[in-house]
Formats: structure tokens, sequence, C-alpha cells
């Protein structure tokens, strides 16, 4: 979470010093910078904000590396109140990047590279927080039902509760000996964020959708080319946030986005007979590959139920 949020930072900030004019060009070797990505750093949609949207990007993102650092491993219990700050600071403005991805070629019909990376960036960081929200949730419940700090909700939200009937952690390499044992390290940072085939598969199902209409010639303004381009990023997003263990029941989304997908190419204007094939092929298999739940290897208390 700390290294992610790092490189979102530098790349949100990149963005906002074009925005903000202290630089006069961003790197974009695949979309251009004249046709896609100044297109899209200087829409109506980036400047409608306050403030430059990639300065806000790179606050947001500011205080995620900042608070990964915040509290012990045990902070869903110590201090609830970190953990659902951080969950809301997380979790909606990864599904808000998505938005603002799928808004390029909907809204500004251009794309750009560091936007479609600061949104891989944050993607991920997604089912790699749930997971402790759910367990600071399950604490609380349980922390209320033992009567602790007379059964407030509030004191143990901001107090945090007793460790009565916890066990301590044995297995976690402590995060200081990561120059001796990355490998150990880095495997314990993803505890609770599996990748079954099924998922991966989604993903770059996903991907492929999204590049579909520039492959087949579907002008970027047809309604045709929609379907891709959003179909695509909510088949990736569904994909990877579901890689975590204990939302893996949404994968289930996949299922209409697939059906979705396999069918509007044939009742939209400007597709052409081989895109609404393809379209086809990739949705149906999207919604096949929801199926399936996947490996799971972690357990998640009373949350065991709801992964299936």
């Amino acid at each position: 979470m700390i290294v992610t949020g790092l490189a979102g930072w530098v790349v949100s900030r990149y963005l906002a010093a074009f925005q903000l004019g202290y630089i006069n060009h961003v790197w974009d070797p695949f979309f251009g910078f004249a046709e896609g990505t100044k297109q899209v750093l200087n829409s109506n949609m980036s400047h409608m904000w306050p403030i430059s949207d990639g300065g806000l990007g790179a606050i947001s993102y500011t205080f995620e590396f900042l608070m990964g650092y915040m509290g012990s491993p045990a902070r869903w219990r110590t201090m609830p109140w970190m953990v659902a700050f951080f969950g809301i600071l997380v979790i909606p403005l990864g599904l808000t990047h998505i938005v603002l991805v799928m808004s390029q070629p909907m809204i500004v019909h251009h794309w750009c590279l560091m936007c479609l990376l600061a949104a891989g960036i944050m993607l991920p960081m997604i089912p790699l927080e749930v997971d402790e929200v759910v367990a600071m949730g399950q604490h609380m419940a349980e922390a209320k039902r033992r009567r602790d700090r007379g059964g407030s909700l509030w004191k143990i939200f901001w107090l945090g509760g007793s460790a009565e009937g916890c066990t301590k952690d044995e297995r976690s390499p402590e995060l200081v000996t990561l120059p001796q044992q990355p490998w150990s390290v880095f495997k314990a940072s993803i505890w609770g964020m599996t990748f079954p085939w099924t998922l991966i598969a989604s993903a770059f199902s996903g991907i492929a959708l999204m590049f579909c209409p520039s492959f087949f010639g579907i002008n970027i303004q047809a309604p045709a080319a929609d379907v891709g381009h959003v179909g695509g990023a909510l088949i990736v997003t569904v994909a990877v946030v579901c890689m975590g263990e204990v939302v893996r029941l949404g994968r289930y989304l996949n299922v209409p986005l697939g059906i979705a997908v396999a069918v509007l190419p044939w009742l939209q204007s400007g597709s052409v007979q081989s895109y609404s094939v393809t379209c086809t092929v990739i949705g149906l298999a999207v919604a096949l590959l929801a199926i399936p739940c996947g490996v799971k290897l972690e357990r998640y208390g009373l949350w065991d139920r709801f992964v299936r």
C-alpha cells in the first residue's frame, strides 16, 4: 500500500505540474501528447474541479502514503477509526479513478496514458485494503458484544477494543526485515489477495475489449465504441477488485456485464460485424469465467460465509 501510494503520487504530481503550468509537455508514447494527453488534461471535465484534478489526486495519494505508515499491523483492533478513514480514502477514490478513465473516450473522445497509469496504480489498492476494513468491522461488533468500553461503538471506534479472543500473529515478517527477506515481506503484504486464472483471463479480456474499437476502426465517438471502452473498463475493475478474497462474491457482476457487451454492439450505430462478433465472444467468455470462485487461502472469521 505504501509503495503503490508513492507511485500514484509521483504520477499525479506529474500530471498536476502540467495542468498548473509548471511544465508544457507530458510523456505519452502510445496515444501522443497533442492528440491524446493534452486533450484530456485540458478538457472541460478536468477543469470542473476547484483545483487541478491531478493535484487532487496527488493530495489523495499523499494521505494514503502517510496513513499506510500509521499504526501497527493490529490497527484494525487498536485504531478502528484509522482503518475506516483509510478505507474511505482508498475504496471510493479507486472507483472514482475508473469512472474518470471511462469518461476519457466517452466525453473527451481521447486517451491519456498517464491517466490510465494513475488508475491502474489505484485499482489494486482496493482489494489490498478491503480485508482490513472487514477485520475492523468484525472486531467492533465482537467488542460491543463483549461490552468492551461499556459496549459503546463510539468509544471502541476511537479508542479500540481489547485483545480478548485474538491470537498473536506469528507468521507475518516484520517490515523492518525487508532488506534481509524481501520476498517473504512482499508475499505477506498481499495476503488476502489471490489470482485465480479465471479473474486474470477476465482482466485481460477487458483490456482487449477496450482496444477493440480502435483495432476494428470504430469511430471513438460512435455509441458502439462506448460498449468496448466502458464495458472493458468495468470488466477489468470487477476482475481486479475481486482478486481480494473478501469481495470474491462480486465477480458475479461480470455476468451481466459480459452479457451486455455481447448484445449491445449489435444494437448500436457505428458498429461493424467483425467488431460485434468479437464483443460477443469476449462478453460470453467473461460471463462464463465469472462463475468459478477460484482459490481461497485465508480465513476471515464470520466473513468466511461470504467468500464463495
